[in-house]
C-alpha cells in the first residue's frame, strides 16, 4: 500500500523520498510537467538509457483507455446520444492527457526500478550515477 502512496505522490522508486517531478500541478493542467534527472535525494538516475519511456507510452495508452470506459459507464446514465459521448470523451482524454502523461512515467519508473533496501544501496548508486556514461558498473 505504501508503494501506491508513493506512486500517486510521485516519489523516488529508490529511496521513497525525492520528488520524480519537478513542480506539483493539477490535476486539469494543459502543460506537460517536468522531470528532474535524478533525484533530489538519493541522486537515482530516472532516464536509464536513451528511449527509455517508449513503454511509458503503452502504460499511457492504457490508462486512456481505462479512464475512457469509466467516464462512458458513469455518463451513460444521463447521455444518450452517441454524438455527446464522443464530446464528452474527447475532452476527458485532453484534459488527462498531462496527468496520464506524468503517472505512466512514474509507473514505469516503479515498474523497473528496485527500492533500496539499506542505506549502503542508495550510497552505492550515488557512486554508480556519479560516473561516466560510457564507463560500465
Amino acid at each position: 500500500m505504501k508503494t501506491v502512496i508513493n506512486i500517486l505522490k510521485g516519489k523516488c522508486s529508490k529511496c521513497e523520498e525525492g520528488d520524480i517531478f519537478i513542480k506539483k500541478r493539477g490535476v486539469f493542467a494543459l502543460k506537460l510537467p517536468k522531470m528532474n534527472e535524478k533525484c533530489p535525494h538519493c541522486n537515482h538516475k530516472f532516464l536509464i538509457e536513451p528511449g527509455y519511456f517508449y513503454g511509458a507510452m503503452y502504460v499511457s495508452y492504457g490508462l486512456t483507455v481505462a479512464e475512457g470506459i469509466i467516464i462512458y459507464l458513469l455518463s451513460s446514465f444521463f447521455i444518450t446520444k452517441p454524438v455527446h459521448f464522443f464530446i464528452i470523451l474527447s475532452v476527458s482524454a485532453v484534459l488527462l492527457s498531462t496527468t496520464n502523461y506524468k503517472y505512466a512515467r512514474i509507473f514505469w519508473i516503479y515498474l523497473f526500478t528496485r527500492k533500496a533496501q539499506h542505506a549502503s544501496e542508495l550510497t552505492n548508486s550515488f557512486i554508480r550515477e556519479g560516473t561516466k556514461e560510457t564507463e560500465l558498473p
